[in-house]
């Protein structure tokens, strides 16, 4: 893999290195830095003309200095005579913000896609959208990955899988994640209907399914405050559920998240992915992550080699 080169800011440099590690590359050097007055500095410190570059920034919090790291690296990339620049984000910010649901909003996913290909990106490879058209906003290929599998293995090593284990989706919206979750564990299915009293306020209404006797885990692609998850867990615990799990792709864990995790005495574990990092993970007990960095090497070295990404997910 002599012309390939994987670089990336701030965002999430353990995932970088784990990436390259695995795809046994030394990381492209780069300087991402501040000037004095708070300015991003960027310097790629390697001749990368005429190489495929993978720029790895999760667009995270703080959202609005990983996206501008990233557009700026991706412009200095194109700079310095890449011959492809592929924008590899595990977790795309702004991705709530996808359409018109009040008067006079933005559709701010959009914009982003629209400044990411302005900058210089010829692709993007991303992983669990918040919903699957936002492929659509890019006007260049998109490359979009799951990390269902790097999930439901981990359940399935500690045998928590087949009929007395349910998947349940937080909500009508994500019944096919948590379709597709069934579908792998052999488990059954549930859903939380819930009723929207305000844009951060929602009432659970019913438990669409049997989980009575049987332990769940509430399968979603955001953990941000960590309010729907609790009301899931409130609610399967009144309908009988026994030990409660949840898996969720990216741990935003905004907000009072945390903590609403380490006191609720009826969730047993949460599971996330490393899309985001987490820098106390060792102070949060009840929180699990898992790595997808294999997962993004070998959809890198596919990409560079001209492979099909699809068949990663064939069942």
């Amino acid at each position: 893999m002599a012309q390939l080169a994987v670089l990336g800011g701030n965002a999430n440099p353990a995932l970088i290195a784990e990436i390259c590690g695995i795809l046994k590359i030394t990381q492209t050097k780069v300087l991402v830095d501040r000037f004095s007055e708070g300015e991003i500095r960027v310097q790629i410190k390697e001749n990368i003309r005429g190489r495929d570059v993978f720029i790895v920034q999760p667009t995270c919090p703080p959202v609005n200095d990983n996206i501008m790291e990233l557009l700026i690296l991706i412009d200095a990339a194109r700079r310095a005579s890449a011959d492809r620049i592929t924008a590899v984000l595990p977790y795309y910010g702004y991705a709530r913000q996808d359409r018109k649901d009040q008067p006079r909003v933005p559709i701010t996913a959009k914009l982003v896609a629209n400044i990411i290909v302005a900058a210089g990106a010829n692709r993007v490879l991303t992983m669990d959208l918040h919903a699957s058209q936002l492929q659509g906003f890019f006007d260049i290929p998109v490359d979009h990955l799951y990390a269902i599998d790097v999930l439901s293995n981990y359940f399935k090593e500690k045998n928590l899988c087949g009929q007395d284990f349910v998947v349940v989706s937080p909500d009508v919206g994500g019944l096919k994640m948590a379709r597709a979750y069934a579908k792998r564990l052999h488990a059954g299915l549930a859903i939380v209907d819930k009723r929207r009293m305000s844009p951060d306020k929602t009432e659970v209404m019913h438990i669409l399914g049997e989980v009575a006797g049987k332990n769940v885990v509430l399968v979603d692609d955001i953990l941000a405050t960590a309010s729907s998850i609790m009301e899931g867990v409130t609610a399967l615990k009144a309908n009988g559920a026994k030990f409660i799990y949840a898996a969720v792709s990216h741990g935003v864990l905004s907000g009072p998240a945390k903590q609403r995790i380490r006191d609720c005495k009826d969730l047993k574990e949460v599971i996330i992915t490393n899309s985001i990092p987490l820098a106390d993970a060792g102070n949060s007990p009840k929180i699990k992550q898992l790595s997808v960095a294999p997962l993004l090497a070998e959809a890198i070295a596919r990409t560079h080699n001209g492979e099909s990404i699809s068949s990663l997910f064939d069942v």
